[in-house]
């Protein structure tokens, strides 16, 4: 199998991650829901957004740095949780945590992970590590879950308010996905095939949402699943933001905002920043992208929270255009999921080290010296709009 040191790009790991995992477990990362309308409108959006460049502007010192969270981050870049990651590599969540605490950036700590909270914390020192959790119906659930974080030194919460209920996505319906993983002829020509998957999940078992393991909600993978989807909660409203605060008293986050509507309420309410997200397109196929919505949400928060985004960023060019639209950051998940599927730590170290060496070469083509002098004025598209509500270009 070809070496992963050898991509260039973001792409080039999708595809070593693709040779080297089953073809379901490999869709299960790179897919969306029912027809990928959405998750490829994340990516061509973006795409579609142009760069200005200046010249004779000084860019042989470039700063790229900020603060996420009033903490500084090496570049703007979150790394996002992806649930159940360990099916692409043996403890893949320490891996990612450990890529983001070198690369100077947070991770976000997914309720799925298949590695406890606890581990992650213990397996990377010195991390910013960030837990995500829904609005569960079991409210005692996520206030243990919470209380964990919390006990491991957590710096925030991003809650997950964009599934109500699962979203259909088919193509794991049509690789008949589960968890655990249904036997099928596929998947048996898949398991003599990608040798090295194999070995490492003969070695550490099949992943399990390990943080329901061990909050004593019992071992067997399929009564977990059962647990998290009977969990989704499509009555959770704005008032169960008044518990979660109650029993987390650090920052949060939400996650999966995409109106101007639920920004300025999020904003109203005292949260401390947003992701403007679709779940990676894997939630309402035929919503809008993420970047087609920052600039009227960013107008509508006014400078009152930080605004992250996520869903198509695949380049260091494409974190600088939503920085330079006003996001604080940009946040990654199956750029860093085909790094780790492809090569573990190291190719998630890999995958954040072509996004930033791409986001520092961004900057001198441009003639920004620094992330600060990042604006509107550098981007051109039509839904471009500057966060004074007027059109930038």
């Amino acid at each position: 199998m070809a070496n992963f040191t050898h991509a260039d790009s973001i792409a080039d790991l999708r595809r070593y991650a693709r040779a080297r995992l089953p073809k379901a477990v490999f869709d299960f990362f790179d897919g969306g829901a029912e027809t990928e309308t959405t998750l490829t409108r994340n990516v061509s959006d973006l795409a579609d957004m142009v760069l200005v460049p200046r010249y004779f502007v000084d860019v042989e010192r470039r700063d790229l740095t900020t603060t996420i969270l009033g903490r500084p981050a090496a570049f703007p870049l979150i790394v996002a949780p992806t649930g159940l990651a360990a099916l692409g590599w043996p403890l893949a969540d320490i891996a990612l945590a450990r890529a983001a605490t070198a690369a100077g950036i947070p991770f976000i700590v997914s309720t799925s992970s298949s590695v406890r909270l606890e581990e992650i914390a213990a397996g990377a020192p010195g991390a910013r590590l960030w837990f995500q959790v829904y609005p569960y119906r079991d409210r005692e659930l996520v206030r243990s879950l919470i209380k964990r974080a919390l006990d491991c030194d957590f710096e925030a919460i991003a809650v997950t308010v964009d599934v109500p209920m699962l979203g259909h996505r088919s193509r794991d319906h049509h690789n008949r996905f589960t968890v655990p993983l249904v036997p099928t002829p596929r998947l048996a020509w898949d398991v003599m095939r990608c040798a090295g998957w194999t070995t490492g999940i003969l070695r550490h078992g099949v992943p399990k949402m390990q943080n329901f393991v061990d909050g004593g909600h019992g071992a067997k993978v399929e009564s977990l699943a059962q647990l998290m989807t009977s969990n989704m909660n499509p009555a959770s409203t704005w008032d169960d933001l008044r518990w979660i605060r109650d029993a987390w008293p650090r920052k949060i986050v939400l996650k999966g905002i995409l109106s101007a509507a639920d920004a300025s309420r999020a904003a109203a309410e005292g949260l401390d920043g947003l992701i403007v997200s679709n779940h990676g397109g894997r939630q309402l196929d035929g919503g809008p992208s993420t970047v087609s919505v920052l600039p009227e949400i960013l107008h509508a928060v006014k400078g009152g929270l930080e605004v992250y985004i996520d869903g198509g960023i695949r380049s260091g060019t494409d974190i600088a255009k939503v920085v330079a639209l006003g996001a604080r950051a940009a946040s990654v998940g199956r750029a860093t999921l085909y790094g780790v599927s492809a090569g573990g730590e190291a190719g998630a170290a890999h995958a954040l080290s072509i996004l930033r060496t791409g986001y520092d070469r961004t900057l001198a083509l441009t003639g920004a010296p620094s992330t600060r002098q990042l604006d509107a004025t550098f981007v051109r598209g039509a839904s471009v709009i500057s966060a004074d509500g007027g059109r930038a270009g």
